[in-house]
């Protein structure tokens, strides 16, 4: 008996007016395709940026396509997770049968792959004990996200920095260089700020600006391969009630 189709992979970003976010994106979801070959993934976007989600999901109920798991490429749940994007795939032909993927938030493999992007940008694991982290997010003014957010940098202290703070972008405080303040006045030897968004843009660009008093700033997280696999996990992990019902 032969197996069924996997469902195909549509990632879900947000969009940008800034050719930097697609053009990571894009990178990222090729990763993704060079880690699990043989996998169909789309890419559609909320806004500013073609093709569209609800565009990608006519076009695949066209080809005949019936399964598909809708990833939403964000790092918390709030605002887009929990509406926008619900809102958008009730939109979808009837034919599809669609099932949405949980945020790629929070993991440890994200937490690695923060990590990476430090290392890259010039820190060595026998600096994280003199040196404090802000990890900055892009914002939300949903208290949910904002609690992730304080969770991982409590957690992520744990693996042996000097302290590690959340800061924000937007819709909440502190920002990102009270952050390095607070870091600086708390002793720290070393500060280096961390971006814990996936793609440039105007909040990053935010970011970057208040880590100018930081001694590391990270890049985003982008096609990094820990950001891959969890998004290869975010699918399996969506399309497993299938896969038990037939017994795979």
């Amino acid at each position: 008996m032969s197996r069924p189709e996997r469902p195909v992979l549509v990632v879900i970003a947000h969009g940008s007016r800034d050719p930097r976010h697609a053009a990571t994106v894009h990178a990222l979801v090729r990763r993704v395709r060079a880690q699990r070959p043989g996998l169909r993934v789309e890419t559609g976007f909320l806004d500013f940026n073609i093709p569209s989600v609800q565009g990608v999901l006519t076009s695949l109920a066209a080809e005949g396509v019936r399964d598909v798991v809708a990833l939403p490429l964000l790092l918390t749940r709030a605002f887009h997770a929990k509406s926008d994007i619900p809102a958008v795939l009730r939109e979808a032909p009837s034919r599809l049968r669609i099932r949405q993927a949980e945020v790629l938030g929070p993991s440890p493999l994200l937490t690695a792959a923060l990590e990476r992007r430090l290392y890259e940008a010039g820190l060595t694991p026998a600096d994280t004990s003199r040196t404090g982290v802000v990890l900055a997010s892009a914002g939300s003014t949903d208290p949910e996200a904002i609690a992730v957010i304080a969770d991982i940098a409590r957690e992520w202290r744990h693996t042996g920095w000097c302290a590690v703070r959340p800061a924000f972008a937007s819709a909440a405080l502190p920002r990102t260089e009270d952050a390095v303040r607070e870091l600086r006045a708390l002793g720290c030897e070393r500060v280096a700020v961390a971006p814990y968004v996936l793609a440039p843009g105007f909040l990053p660009d935010r970011i970057a600006r208040g880590a100018a008093g930081a001694d590391v700033l990270g890049d985003v997280l982008g096609p990094a391969p820990e950001v891959a696999r969890v998004l290869l996990d975010r699918y399996d992990e969506a399309r497993m009630p299938s896969l038990a019902a037939l017994g795979a």
